[in-house]
């Protein structure tokens, strides 16, 4: 990735199968993943991330996804994110290491609508790990390390 993008939003999802909330800021812990996440503590995925422009082209196919219902936690802008597997960044604060893409699965299509696998197939985002704890906020930017 060339550059830096932005972070356009923030969501966390409590428990699995919860709708997606939207806040300003998260804090990332090394290891842990984001604090208030149902998948805080797990060992894969700390956090997810998927472009802006992925849910646009989704939306503009027939597939709204936007206003986190494609459930990952960081929403980007400007930030080529399939570039960035096996890749440190920085998001804000924090140091991440991309870990794999993050393909749509069936569960997200049973909590939105029939299509969103192939809507974002290919275009689903970033799985990472964090690396160093720190905040992310929305506006804070994306880049490569």
């Amino acid at each position: 990735m060339d550059g830096t993008g932005l972070v356009e939003s923030i969501h966390l999802a409590p428990d699995s199968g919860e709708d997606t909330e939207p806040t300003d800021s998260v804090e990332a812990l090394a290891g842990e993943g984001v604090r208030g996440d149902r998948h805080f503590g797990e060992e894969n995925a700390d956090v997810t991330l998927v472009e802006a422009e992925a849910l646009d082209a989704a939306a503009e196919e027939g597939t709204d996804l936007r206003d986190g219902e494609h459930r990952r936690n960081l929403t980007t802008r400007d930030a080529a994110l399939n570039h960035l597997v096996g890749e440190r960044f920085r998001v804000g604060e924090v140091v991440c290491e991309g870990v794999e893409l993050c393909e749509p699965c069936g569960h997200l299509e049973s909590l939105t609508e029939e299509g969103a696998v192939s809507a974002l197939l290919h275009r689903g985002g970033l799985c990472a790990d964090v690396v160093e704890s720190g905040r992310i906020e929305v506006g804070d930017e994306v880049e490569p390390l």
